[in-house]
């Protein structure tokens, strides 16, 4: 049991002198982008609109692992052998 004359005062402090950060490390888990790729998640949601071939000067790419097409300010999603309108949130 320890008494009152056994504590040792320590300032605050001693463990760490100072915080440090790391830039360019978004992986460390208090990071602002770290923080925000695990919480912001893109959602894709089919609309009832199909067309058969898309228009022209679609760029393919990614969201959230599945496949798009970015057609302007449009996505088409592969549905078969046409396409799907879908938003994207």
């Amino acid at each position: 049991m320890l008494a009152a004359g056994d504590l040792i005062p320590m300032q605050f402090g001693s463990f760490v002198s100072e915080a440090q950060a790391i830039v360019g490390r978004p992986l460390t888990p208090g990071s602002v982008a770290g923080v925000a790729r695990r919480t912001t998640r893109r959602v894709i949601r089919r609309s009832s609109v199909y067309v058969a071939a898309l228009p022209a000067g679609c760029v393919r790419t990614s969201v959230s692992g599945a496949v798009v097409w970015r057609c302007g300010g449009a996505y088409y999603q592969p549905y078969g052998d046409r396409y799907v309108v879908v938003y994207i949130d």
